[in-house]
């Protein structure tokens, strides 16, 4: 994703096409396996997006197939969607070492039980 910082969305959606093609409710079911269901993506939005990262390279259609009178178009990920993933990947790494290192040993709070 050239000169801008990827969203989170973009960038599940790229980590869900590394090992293989999908189809646009296997990226979503995907998604939310990967976000522990913290990311909503919904529908419109999945194809909002990967429409973007068609248009820059990152990813590209793959195959198309019926299965029960629907047709499922799957997306793969390009070497360039690869790359601006493991960029993303290291960029984000990056800042939690250095809010790490700056929080030293605190810890977050844990919410008390109240029983």
């Amino acid at each position: 994703m050239p000169d801008s910082v990827m969203t989170d969305q973009a960038f599940l959606v790229l980590t869900a096409l590394v090992p293989a093609p999908l189809h646009g409710y296997g990226i979503l079911a995907k998604v939310d396996e990967l976000s522990q269901e913290s990311v909503g993506l919904k529908v419109g939005t999945l194809y909002g997006v990967l429409a973007r990262l068609v248009e820059e390279g990152l990813v590209e259609p793959h195959r198309e197939e019926h299965r029960s009178g629907r047709l499922r178009r799957y997306h793969r990920l390009t070497e360039a969607g690869r790359d601006a993933l493991a960029a993303e990947a290291h960029r984000q790494a990056a800042n939690a070492r250095v809010a790490i290192e700056r929080l030293g040993a605190h810890q977050p709070a844990t919410p008390r039980s109240t029983g």
